[in-house]
């Protein structure tokens, strides 16, 4: 079930923030969301101080789960994204997202952090929106885009210890930009399992 079709101006139903910010339904059913300025979740390998006031909408899901995202970024800064993150705490978590690259392309980004964060460039698109998905058994994570929804492409297949609840949404991210809009046309969480997590379905 699509979670933000029945989105209005009073209320987002079982949806919470973190780090709220401006926000409004799309005729469409979908969600318009305002990325302020120097907004990102991202622990620095480096060690530098975290980042972690990106706008992130989400809900508490237990077990199991197939998250999916529709999002259509407006890319007016570098590392400009709409994403899809699940979220045990402030240093395990991990976010898919499309984002405005530093080599001046759009591409599928993935970030893991276990403490630390890492970052990594994946395919480059020359779409307007994409749809991101994140597969959750157990510890094992499995990421996904596809053009189309349907067709899945493996991003990444990765372990990372979380609790059996944790905190999956969406969120809009503007790092080093005076911020942006990110649309998000469809958002949805299913408590059950795929049969092959590196095809996601």
């Amino acid at each position: 079930m699509d979670l933000l079709q029945n989105v209005i101006h009073s209320g987002l139903g079982d949806l919470q923030w973190t780090n709220p910010t401006r926000w409004e339904p799309l005729p469409d059913g979908g969600l318009r969301v305002l990325a302020q300025a120097r907004t990102d979740f991202f622990r620095n390998p480096d060690g530098s101080l975290p980042n972690e006031n990106g706008h992130y909408l989400w809900l508490p899901v237990e077990g199991d789960v197939v998250a999916r995202a529709h999002v259509l970024p407006t890319f007016a800064s570098t590392y400009d994204a709409g994403a899809l993150m699940v979220r045990a705490d402030g240093t395990h978590w991990a976010k898919l997202c499309y984002e405005a690259t530093d080599f001046g392309t759009h591409a599928i980004v993935s970030v893991v952090t276990d403490g630390r964060s890492d970052d990594a460039n994946g395919v480059n698109l020359d779409l307007p929106s994409v749809w991101l998905q994140i597969v959750r058994q157990g510890d094992l994570l499995a990421m996904h885009y596809a053009p189309d929804g349907e067709n899945w492409r493996m991003t990444r297949y990765f372990r990372l210890d979380m609790p059996a609840e944790i905190a999956v949404g969406v969120v809009a991210q503007s790092p080093v930009g005076s911020g942006t809009i990110v649309d998000f046309h469809h958002f949805s969480v299913e408590r059950r399992r795929v049969a092959n997590m590196r095809a996601g379905v």
